[in-house]
């Protein structure tokens, strides 16, 4: 159905742009090498025959495929991020297409030793006898989530060129600074104009998300006090001591190695200090609200405690929520879910339907009255040097494109 090689074509190219996020940094861009490719797809989306073709000031990038049926069918809409993860360098991106994978080691860098291995990541199983695009272990490949907007434009481009397809009408938006978790901040819902929008941003072949967790960032200041450390007795307090116990009194099998489904966690994310000051910073996570706000909690009452302990006010916490479960605004309108569901079985992918231990733009959007599920874009191994995507996962992921828009206006004829 979807020519195999236009789409490698298609996500290398977009692929060889470096498009990393900075989360130091204030603009929106966050980094100015986003607008390289968002410019690029300005230009793809109307020579593939899109309209309305949009960038704002911002780089957020908009399109419309008309509607080519008579009766009115909801707008729907489909988003991607182009911006990848600053956790590991996304320039001079070099993939590898390994063709009819044998089901053994990949040499992703012979010089380097570096080795993508079945032994320890075992999902690529699934996918002996298929063509995968690799990294060359030097970089991530920015699968995620530029896998995603291969697929959308795709699909785009399939209507088009089928017009015998019927759909309604069909929004498109890729956004800058997904992985910082900026990504909706400046996603303009009413100028978007869709009913609910699906995300094409999520892993394996198969999943179809509607939950993600409750999030939250938390920074831990210690404060501490430098002496010589000849003279320190009774004088010297060190914040790294201090950081040692605050991060010892968390529940110690509640990080992300020990946890999955929906576990909530504590992740220590970076420490930054030394004798006279040191910097927690956590990511704080979980599906339950109630819970969630009980991790939270726990940060204030363990400061507070060590505070007293310490008779100084040395620990303090600074805590930010960052984005909630959209679970409770999809649930009213779960038959979005079940048309991504009724559509992958039509094209033969078996629906895997879990929450996401992570969150999307999606899952902002949601709250900002835009319902918008999550579905697989085909990529394993995000964020770093191991990453991969099966081909036949992508091609998948635009049939699923097409049939939703397709059962969306079948749907609403009938």
């Amino acid at each position: 159905m979807i020519d195999k090689q236009h789409l490698i074509n298609r996500f290398i190219s977009y692929v060889a742009i470096d498009t990393e996020s900075d989360p130091n940094s204030d603009t929106t861009p966050s980094t100015a090498n986003q607008w390289n490719l968002a410019k690029i797809l300005v230009e793809e989306l109307k020579s593939i025959g899109m309209d309305e073709v949009t960038i704002d000031d911002k780089a957020y990038v908009m399109a419309t495929l008309p509607s080519n049926v008579t009766n009115e069918v909801p707008v729907i809409g489909f988003v991607s991020h182009f911006d990848t993860s600053p956790d590991f360098t996304g320039a001079n991106v070099k993939p590898k297409i390994i063709e009819n994978y044998n089901g053994g080691d990949i040499v992703l860098n012979e010089k380097e030793n570096i080795i993508l291995s079945p032994s320890y990541f075992d999902d690529l199983l699934q996918y002996k006898g298929q063509t995968l695009i690799t990294t060359d272990g030097t970089t991530l490949l920015g699968a995620d989530d530029k896998a995603g907007i291969c697929e959308i434009v795709s699909a785009m481009e399939y209507l088009i060129q089928h017009p015998e397809i019927k759909h309604g009408k069909i929004r498109v938006c890729f956004t800058p600074d997904e992985e910082i978790g900026r990504g909706a901040h400046h996603f303009d819902v009413k100028k978007f104009g869709a009913k609910w929008a699906y995300t094409m941003d999520g892993s394996q072949i198969g999943e179809l998300e509607y939950e993600n967790f409750n999030a939250a960032k938390a920074n831990v200041t210690i404060q501490g006090k430098s002496v010589h450390p000849g003279y320190a007795k009774g004088k010297m307090i060190n914040s790294q001591h201090i950081a040692t116990d605050f991060i010892n009194s968390l529940p110690r099998l509640e990080k992300p190695e020990h946890t999955e489904g929906r576990e909530g966690f504590f992740h220590l994310s970076s420490i930054q200090g030394g004798v006279d000051q040191t910097v927690l910073e956590y990511i704080i996570r979980d599906h339950d609200k109630n819970i969630f706000q009980a991790r939270k909690a726990m940060f204030v009452k363990l400061s507070e405690e060590l505070n007293s302990q310490l008779q100084n006010n040395l620990v303090t916490v600074e805590l930010k929520d960052q984005y909630f479960n959209m679970r409770e605004k999809i649930e009213p309108v779960m038959h979005i879910v079940e048309i991504a569901e009724e559509a992958m079985i039509a094209v033969g992918v078996t629906p895997i339907i879990k929450p996401i231990r992570g969150g999307t733009d999606g899952s902002q959007l949601s709250f900002m009255g835009l319902p918008c599920p999550n579905i697989f874009a085909g990529g394993h191994n995000f964020h770093g040097r191991y990453e991969y995507v099966p081909v036949e996962s992508m091609q998948k992921a635009v049939e699923v494109i097409v049939k939703i828009a397709n059962l969306t206006s079948e749907k609403y004829s009938s």
